[in-house]
This record gives C-alpha cells, structure tokens and sequence, in this order.
C-alpha cells in the first residue's frame, strides 16, 4: 500500500478546504487521510488502486455495505425524475411509514439532514412540551458539534460548571446544560430529584455510549431514567444517530425495553444518503403545527427518501441482523485472541455491530484513543485495512468470514 496518491490529494486538498478535510476528524487518521476511487461491499480502493478493507464504513452509516444494488437501484429511479422539489411528494410519507415501522416507539417523525440537527430540533421540542430551558446529558457522550450540547466531553466533567470544548464557542449557552455520569443511577436521580427548580427539559442519552467507548446499559439504568423522567415531567431523548438500525432493527427500544419520549436517527437510516429524523410521540411531534419552528431546504429530499425507503425494506429481514451479529462476533472473538496472544494490555467492547479498542492503560476518545491504537491504525492502513481514529470499528453485512480472517492476520503482524 503505497499511499502516495492520498498524500498529494491531501496536500492539494488543504490548498482550497479548511484543514484539507471536510469533516474536522477525519484529519486525525493515520498517517494521513486515505482518499477513495470507489467503494463496494465492505471495500475501497484508493487513487492508487489498492483494495483495502473498510472498518469504518462511513463513520457507521454503511450496516449493508458500500453501493447497495438495492438502494441504489432505488435512488436511481428517482434521479431522472427529480431532486430537490420545495413542496410534497410520496416518497415523504412513503419513507416516514417504513421507519414508523420499524421503530417500536415512532407515531410520527420529522425530517432532517444530519444528527445534529435532529439532535437540536428534538430539543425545541423538549423545551416546547416542558416550558423550561435545561438538558441533561453524560460525561463524554457526543451529540453533534452545535454549541449547546458540545460540551462534557471529558470522563470527569460532571457535577461541575461545564467548560467550553471548542474555541468560538459561546460560554453562555452552556448554563442550560448539565452533565451526568452514564450507569450511575444515584447520580441522575439526584439531579432529576431538583428538575422543576433546576428547569430541566429533557435527558439527552446515548443508550450505549456509542463515542465513548461503547458501553452497554446497566440493566436498570435505562428503566430508572425512564420512571425519573416520568416522576419529574422531563422529556427523554435517546440519540441513536448511531445505535438506530444498527444494533437493533427497532435500535435501542428493542435492545432494552426502554422506549424514550423522542429518538433521533440518522447514519444508517438511509444506506449512505444523508438523511436524519426525530422519531417519537405523536404530541411532541405536533408541535410544529402550534408554534414550533422546524424547516430546511433539503428537509425530505426525495433522493434520499428513496434510500430510506429502501434500506427499511431491505432491514425488515431478519436475516440481516442475524448476519451483523455474526460477523460482529466472530470478528471480536478473533481480534481480542490476538491481542491476548501477543500481550497487548487491551480488548474489545462491543453492542451489536459497533466495536471499541479499548486499551488498558489508557482512555478511548472521540477524537482518537490511546495505548497502542496509534500504531494499529497506521499498521493496519499498510496492511490494507482502514480504521477510524477513535478506535470504533464499524461492520455490514458486506463483510465476509474471509475479510475477517484477513484482519486478524494483519493484526498478528502488527502488534507484534
């Protein structure tokens, strides 16, 4: 894997786009970020024609894999037809009911286009149906880079003043926001306890901590937010940008038995098309038509509408979360045995088809992890095999027992 194609895109890239990226992270790959020619299955080839095997999957949008014939043909169809039309068309109401569907808990929906704006319309809502102002969210839980929730990102920030993450950020928006310790119930009951006189609206949650190290629930965290939710008038958001479609066809709800208030979706919602959705109670939803604010441009696109469409048909088989899971499984069971073998101080965590290295002797992160994940992502992009700096590793159903074993094998010569 020569990479030398990648490295003069990237240094012609950083001439006319900020940091030579389009998204801030992507710069942190290792040693610099892979440019792709094309992508099929569980596959990418670079400017150099080398294949290589794609564990980041679009940062987990891809759960069937790169260029889906299905969803493809899907989007195919409307192209000639249409693109972006300002007004009513099929696919809108077509696209809500598959996902309504799907999700054990979805009455109603409204379109988006990323996670954080569907993160931010949720909390309009919120802040509507409850007349307060606060939110509630846990330490190091991502929720999108707008100001109001991009903060609390270190494993200690909670039960102090929350800091700023980001220069250019405004301090003052951060007044109405709280953070909590994920699975610690005494903790949460204790700020919900105060909710009316502390004015908490909602309790944003990532239900696996899917940029924090991919932590599972405790068994009675979630129903214990849920009954403190319901004691105190406070509205509950997953935030299943990246938990939705893919760990469950019906996301965290099906997974746990908890259902939230309101859940926002993207990633995988549409197989590689940019579409997001709130998703929940009909009363919250309707908001919008009595004085809440909730429009975009590109909100309904029927393009990627018809991708939606059809990733929700091809997701109601049952086969393909059969397949997810094997795959995730077989691929924890092999990466963890070569780390045992050659002693490396860390593991793998898993929920369904995300993965986490989480090393030992030091912390996972969103914006990379440490121990000996550094080496690994260099290591294994020679090996042809692409990782994402934080250490997430995402599956499909594209990838095949033979693209497993292939990894391991990398893997073997890496870390040694």
């Amino acid at each position: 894997m020569g990479l030398q194609s990648s490295l003069a895109a990237f240094q012609r890239s950083r001439n006319s786009i900020g940091g030579g990226v389009s998204s801030g992270l992507r710069a942190s790959m290792q040693p610099h970020p892979l440019f792709v020619a094309e992508a099929r299955g569980a596959h990418v080839w670079d400017l150099d024609g080398d294949r290589y095997v794609d564990c980041v999957m679009a940062w987990g949008a891809m759960v069937l894999g790169h260029s889906d014939e299905r969803v493809v043909s899907a989007v195919r169809g409307v192209l000639d037809r249409m693109q972006v039309v300002g007004t009513g068309h099929v696919l809108e109401y077509a696209a809500a009911e598959a996902v309504l569907d799907a999700v054990p808990h979805g009455e109603r929906l409204l379109w988006s286009n990323t996670g954080t704006e569907a993160v931010q319309v949720s909390l309009r809502l919120a802040r509507a149906a409850t007349g307060r102002r606060r939110i509630v969210k846990f330490a190091k839980s991502y929720h999108g880079w707008q100001d109001s929730v991009y903060a609390g990102m270190s494993s200690d920030e909670y039960g102090r003043p929350t800091l700023t993450a980001t220069k250019g950020q405004s301090p003052s928006v951060l007044d109405d926001l709280i953070v909590s310790e994920f699975n610690d119930i005494e903790m949460i009951t204790g700020i919900l306890e105060d909710a009316r006189e502390l004015e908490i609206a909602a309790v944003l949650l990532d239900p696996i901590m899917s940029n924090a190290g991919v932590t599972e629930p405790l068994p009675e965290f979630l129903q214990a937010v849920r009954a403190l939710c319901d004691k105190a008038g406070v509205v509950l958001i997953f935030d299943e940008v990246i938990a939705g479609f893919r760990i469950a066809r019906g996301g965290a709800t099906e997974r746990f038995g908890v259902r939230p208030d309101l859940s926002v979706l993207g990633k995988a919602i549409a197989g590689g098309f940019t579409q997001s959705a709130v998703v929940g109670r009909a009363d919250l939803i309707d908001q919008v038509t009595d004085g809440v604010v909730h429009a975009g441009t590109f909100n309904g696109n029927p393009v990627a509408l018809a991708a939606v469409e059809a990733t929700m048909g091809v997701l109601a088989d049952p086969a393909v979360y059969a397949t997810l899971e094997s795959n995730a499984a077989r691929f924890h069971d092999r990466f963890d045995t070569v780390l045992a073998d050659a002693g490396v101080p860390a593991h793998l965590n898993r929920v369904g088809s995300l993965l986490q290295f989480v090393p030992e002797d030091a912390a996972t992160g969103l914006h990379g992890t440490g121990g000996i994940w550094g080496k690994v992502l260099g290591g294994m992009l020679a090996e042809g095999v692409m990782f994402m700096p934080s250490g997430k590793i995402f599956l499909s159903t594209a990838h095949t027992a033979e693209d497993i074993d292939f990894i391991a094998e990398a893997l073997s010569r890496v870390v040694v």
